[in-house]
């Protein structure tokens, strides 16, 4: 027996049937930050320690973007 089911709702909605939370105010907060910094300009430090923070693999991921930029360079003339 195969039995379909279809439910039609917002992504919203979704996580509230499943009990997971409204994280809309943390969002918002997160993004306002982010352009109050991005308008306030970036600079070069501030991408490589964001990197480095969001890096997956730690050390040996910025090494990874490090050798993959390097080498994009190099085949670009840059």
């Amino acid at each position: 027996m195969k039995l379909n089911v279809e439910i039609e709702c917002t992504p919203e909605e979704a996580r509230a049937a499943i009990g997971l939370p409204d994280l809309t105010v943390v969002h918002e907060r997160y993004t306002a930050m982010l352009l109050d910094t991005m308008a306030g300009g970036v600079k070069p430090e501030m991408v490589e320690s964001m990197m480095r923070n969001w890096s997956p693999m730690g050390e040996a991921g910025m090494q990874f973007w490090k050798r993959l930029m390097d080498g994009t360079a190099a085949r670009t003339g840059g």
